[in-house]
């Protein structure tokens, strides 16, 4: 990924870390599956201590059952997303403000509610996509349940503009009662463009004025600016996240996410 656009009005995000990791990954596996790759490797080369040209005798044995790398490989993936989750935890936790929505920021449910679900996301992020569905039919299905809608338009390059601006037309809709249709129609459209958006807002009743100044308002620039922030402070590198009351989920799931915010309860 790289820059983000940087609007006159709002702040210019880092670069992100690629996103290289599905997240549908379980920590609690990381471990076991350390351990068992490591033994599958020792119980591999310990036949071949014996005689010479070790290196060699690894090596072959390796190139005829690539399998094993392809276990280590993964174990250390499972190690660093259990790494990734408990640093954003442990960041989350250390300054709870960051997760709290500002008050032009998409929100629903209980002010009071027990149970508050942090979501950030790009429209154009196709993880973000495949969990969209599950996770509105979370918010249905739970109103005792808070969740907040982080705005993160992270995956525009450079001269691109549509991340960044469906955002903008989100947070318009916002402002003028009509954010989970919009939110939604945005997840589906799989070929987002500035003319799609538009589409799409008008599709539902959403005005944004002939010269679109309905996304440049200082509410939206102020809504997008406090998000890159907050996210900078926590280290977070990838879309979608999501935390259940200041926990970061390991997966993206909304089955994963039903039985945290279960846990949670």
């Amino acid at each position: 990924m790289t820059d983000a656009p940087t609007p006159d009005d709002a702040a210019a995000p880092p670069s992100p870390a690629p996103d290289r990791l599905s997240r549908f990954a379980d920590p609690r596996l990381t471990l076991a599956s350390l351990a068992i790759a490591g033994l599958a490797l020792i119980v591999a080369v310990l036949p071949l201590l014996n005689g010479g040209d070790f290196g060699g005798r690894v090596r072959a044995y390796l190139l005829a059952n690539p399998q094993v790398l392809d276990e280590v490989v993964q174990a250390r993936d499972l190690r660093a997303n259990a790494d990734r989750v408990n640093g954003l935890t442990e960041a989350a936790r250390a300054n709870p403000s960051l997760l709290k929505p500002g008050p032009n920021e998409p929100a629903f449910g209980p002010v009071d509610a027990k149970v508050t679900v942090v979501e950030y996301f790009d429209y154009r992020c196709p993880y973000c996509k495949v969990a969209a569905p599950g996770y509105l039919e979370l918010i249905r299905t739970n109103p005792d349940v808070r969740f907040v809608f982080r705005e993160w338009p992270i995956l525009d390059r450079e001269g691109e503009i549509v991340s960044q601006y469906a955002a903008r037309a989100a947070l318009a809709a916002h402002g003028q009662g009509k954010y989970l249709a919009v939110h939604q129609a945005l997840m589906a459209e799989q070929a987002l463009t500035p003319e799609s958006i538009d589409a799409i807002l008008a599709e539902n009743g959403v005005t944004i004025g002939a010269s679109r100044e309905g996304l440049q308002t200082p509410q939206v620039a102020q809504v997008l600016a406090d998000v890159q922030i907050g996210a900078s402070q926590m280290g977070l590198d990838a879309t979608p996240t999501f935390f259940v009351n200041g926990q970061a989920m390991a997966s993206n799931a909304p089955e994963e996410i039903a039985k945290a915010i279960q846990a949670a309860r």
